[in-house]
C-alpha cells in the first residue's frame, strides 16, 4: 500500500453514533453544532423491538480541509444506532487526510487516492455501502442536527420512498442564512428548469434520503457528469416510478462559499441540455403535445441563457463594459476575497468596492 492511499475494512455490522465525549476535542474557538453539541441519541431498537434499518452516508472529498472535519463530526454526531459512514478522498494534499485520520476510528471505510471526480467517488462510496437507504454529504457541507434521529421517528422508513428534507443554506462560517423546502413532486416538475428549479423549487442534494437498492438499480451518478449530477440522479428515480416524499424535516445544511462548483451557473446549465432532452424523450407519463411544450421552452430558456446570465452577473455587466474588462475584475476580486478570507478578513459586497 503506497503513502498515498488508505485503506479501511468495512465495519460489519456499522456501528453506533460515537458520543461527543468520545470524539476527539475540537479545534480551539469552535462552539455549537457539530463541535460541542450533539444529537439526541436513538435507542439500539425500534419502539416494537427491532433494528433501525441501516443508513450509509457518503463524503466525497478533495482539498476541503477547511471544511470536512465539521461535515465528519456532523455525520458522526447524530445518535443513529446504525450507521455506516464512508469518507472518499480523491488524493487531497491540504489538511484533509490528517483530519479524516483523526476520525477513522469511527468511519466504516475510508481512503484517498486519486480518481475520475466527485461522481466516481460517490458512486464507489454507495456501491461498497451496506444501508437501505443512504445518501452524500459533500466535504462543505453537513447533516443538519437531530437529522436521522427526527426523521426515523417523526417520518419512519420506506424501501420505495425517497425523501426530502428542508435543508439549511448557511454562509461560509456555517451561520444559517435561510431555510429551502423543495417543491418537485413529477418529473415534469423537475423538467420545469426555469418556473421550478431554478425558481427556488430545486431539490438541494444534502436534504435527500433515498434507498441505496435504488440508485444502485438507476446506474448511480453518471461517472462524466460533475456539475449537476444529483439533477440527473432525481430525474432517473422519477424514470424508476420511485415516489418523492417531503418530510418537513430539516435534514441537511449546504454551505455557500466562493469556490464551490455551484456557483457555475454556465456550466451546469450546458450539462442540463442533454440531459432534459433524454428525460423528455424517456417521459411515458407525458403526452406528445406536453412533451413538444417543454422541449420548446427549455430550448429557448436554454438559448437566451447566455445573455441573461451575463447581464446578470454584476453592475458592469449591466453598464455594457466589454467583457474582458468585466472578467478581470471578476477575478481580481475573487482573487482579494481569497487573501482576506486567508487572513480572517470579511468582505462584504455593500460596503467595499463595486460588485463586477
Amino acid at each position: 500500500m503506497t503513502a498515498s492511499a488508505r485503506h479501511l475494512s468495512l465495519r460489519d455490522p456499522p456501528m453506533q453514533c460515537p458520543t461527543l465525549g468520545e470524539l476527539p476535542t475540537p479545534p480551539s474557538g469552535k462552539t455549537g453544532w457539530p463541535w460541542t453539541e450533539e444529537s439526541r441519541r436513538l435507542p439500539s431498537q425500534t419502539s416494537e423491538g427491532c433494528p433501525w434499518p441501516c443508513i450509509s452516508v457518503v463524503t466525497p472529498s478533495f482539498n476541503q480541509g477547511e471544511f470536512i472535519e465539521e461535515t465528519i463530526r456532523s455525520v458522526l454526531l447524530q445518535g443513529y444506532p446504525n450507521l455506516d459512514y464512508l469518507v472518499i478522498d480523491g488524493g487531497s494534499t491540504d489538511s484533509s487526510v490528517e483530519i479524516i485520520k483523526k476520525y477513522s476510528p469511527w468511519l466504516s471505510y475510508w481512503v484517498s487516492e486519486p480518481d475520475a471526480g466527485q461522481s466516481h467517488a460517490i458512486n464507489r462510496g454507495l456501491k461498497m455501502a451496506s444501508g437501505v437507504f443512504a445518501t452524500w454529504i459533500n466535504s462543505d457541507d453537513m447533516l443538519y442536527k437531530n437529522a436521522l434521529a427526527e426523521h426515523a421517528l417523526r417520518i419512519g422508513f420506506d424501501s420505495s420512498v425517497v425523501y426530502v428534507g428542508i435543508c439549511a443554506h448557511t454562509d461560509e462560517n456555517g451561520k444559517i442564512l435561510s431555510m429551502h423546502r423543495g417543491r418537485i413532486h413529477s418529473l415534469k416538475d423537475l423538467l420545469r428548469i426555469p418556473e421550478v428549479w431554478r425558481k427556488g423549487g430545486n431539490i438541494v442534494q444534502p436534504e435527500v434520503l433515498f434507498p441505496r437498492k435504488l440508485a444502485i438499480e438507476v446506474g448511480c451518478l453518471t461517472p462524466d457528469n460533475h456539475s449537476c449530477m444529483d439533477y440527473e440522479l432525481w430525474g432517473k428515480f422519477f424514470l424508476a416510478g420511485a415516489k418523492f416524499q417531503y418530510t418537513e424535516v430539516p435534514f441537511g445544511m449546504h454551505r455557500r462559499h466562493d469556490q464551490q462548483k455551484s456557483n457555475d451557473l454556465s456550466r451546469s446549465t450546458e450539462s442540463l441540455k442533454p440531459i432534459t432532452m433524454r428525460f423528455i424523450s424517456l417521459a411515458e407519463g407525458l403526452s406528445e403535445e406536453e412533451k413538444a411544450s417543454i422541449r420548446n421552452e427549455l430550448q429557448a430558456y436554454f438559448a437566451a441563457y447566455p445573455e441573461a446570465q451575463w447581464r446578470g452577473s454584476g453592475r458592469l455587466a449591466r453598464w455594457g463594459l466589454p467583457k474582458p474588462i468585466v472578467t478581470g475584475v471578476q477575478k481580481c476580486r475573487q482573487t482579494v476575497r481569497k487573501v482576506l478570507r486567508f487572513w480572517g478578513i470579511g468582505l462584504k459586497n455593500d460596503i467595499r468596492g463595486i460588485q463586477a
